[in-house]
């Protein structure tokens, strides 16, 4: 009896291994390429990316759209190439859904790549030996989101000023806007009334 329970024991922790030990092995590969980008950018006498999460949540959901585009894309409309937010189709809904205010994204750039397994060596040597180098040289950059997907990974970097931090929301800026609206409207029914009497 003892070794049907220890057998049930061991097979629960397979599964739950299996289950969840992808994402880990994903978040500890974005991990891994931001210590590498920072480590690249120490030897250039540049301060760290900080990671930024509303750029990482960017980052995951453009990887997740392109897991299913193979690597081997080699023409001029591939997508591994650096890019603006807005030249990202998609982009409106992913800002959206990570509740990013899009004014504060115009300075950001996106810098996705593709590699098989996602060999680390490899990415590195895609992000400090290609064009996405003269952005990794660039002081203006100050914060990083990564994602990852399948082959995919992608690295969003954002600056300290407003116009590519990040930060913010869209929707909250609207809701303060309308709350406004209506506290002014409020005080003008109440200076109306207070007016009359």
């Amino acid at each position: 009896m003892s070794s049907l329970s220890s057998f049930s024991i061991f097979g629960v922790f397979a599964i739950a291994f299996l289950f969840f030990s992808s994402p880990v092995l994903s978040k500890d590969e974005e991990d891994n390429l931001l210590q590498g980008l920072n480590s690249y950018r120490q030897a250039q006498n540049l301060p760290p990316l900080a990671k930024n999460a509303k750029a990482d949540c960017i980052a995951d959901e453009i990887a997740d759209d392109n897991k299913d585009q193979p690597c081997a894309v080699t023409t001029a409309k591939s997508n591994v190439v650096p890019s603006r937010p807005s030249q990202i189709t998609k982009f409106m809904d992913y800002a959206e859904k990570c509740k990013v205010d899009i004014n504060t994204t115009t300075d950001a750039i996106v810098m996705p790549v593709c590699v098989p397994k996602l060999v680390q060596t490899l990415l590195l040597a895609n992000y400090t030996h290609s064009q996405y180098a003269k952005y990794l040289n660039d002081s203006r950059f100050v914060g990083a989101g990564v994602g990852s997907e399948d082959d995919w990974m992608v690295v969003v970097l954002t600056t300290g000023a407003s116009g590519g931090s990040f930060e913010g929301s869209g929707t909250g800026s609207l809701v303060a806007s309308v709350w406004g609206c209506v506290a002014l409207a409020l005080l003008g029914l109440m200076i109306g009334d207070f007016e009359r009497l």
